[in-house]
């Protein structure tokens, strides 16, 4: 249950209810995630913006580098209720069930090659409280890997966005 009321459909503003509904037609249910934002329109339609640009959009990075730093940082961060629903995204992705339980083991076991492990560990230092001391010879470390730079920014956003969302599902108690 989660420390605060969270809104349902009905009470979603307009705007966030045009969002919403293609979701519960689909589904037939609102995730706590969806409804907590949806207590702010500005946090709501922000986050979706993330979303959008960064998760589910091509981009860059592929949908299974995407995902395994959206499990690794939600493990991380002891963000159950987010490792459950990007288990299940990462399933519609494509992922295999053998792939998702050799990310949710950690960096080491993950089905790619040193490249794509070189950057999912600087993505778990990148989410961490110290990250500051990040320097610049890490950054170029990944790109001695042919990292560019637009990759490695985008992989710190996507960092960054799942230490805010998990932030949010954590304070709020949701998936508890």
């Amino acid at each position: 249950m989660a420390h605060i009321e969270l809104p349902e459909f009905e009470q979603m503003s307009p705007a966030i209810q045009e969002k919403a509904l293609p979701i519960l037609e689909k589904t037939g249910k609102l995730g706590d995630i969806f409804k907590l934002l949806a207590v702010d329109e500005k946090v709501y339609f922000a986050t979706d913006m993330m979303v959008q640009n960064y998760l589910l959009n091509q981009t860059t990075l592929s949908y299974d580098i995407k995902e395994a730093i959206a499990l690794l940082v939600s493990v991380e961060n002891g963000c159950k209720m987010c490792v459950d629903v990007h288990k299940s995204i990462a399933k519609m992705l494509g992922l295999s069930e053998e792939k998702i339980e050799k990310i949710l083991e950690g960096v080491e076991a993950v089905d790619t090659d040193e490249k794509g492990k070189a950057l999912l560990r600087f993505c778990l230092r990148a989410s961490q409280k110290d990250s500051y001391k990040i320097l610049k010879e890490d950054i170029d470390a990944l790109k001695e890997l042919g990292y560019s730079d637009v990759q490695v920014l985008e992989a710190v956003a996507i960092t960054g966005y799942f230490n805010y969302i998990n932030t949010l599902s954590n304070v709020f108690g949701l998936g508890q």
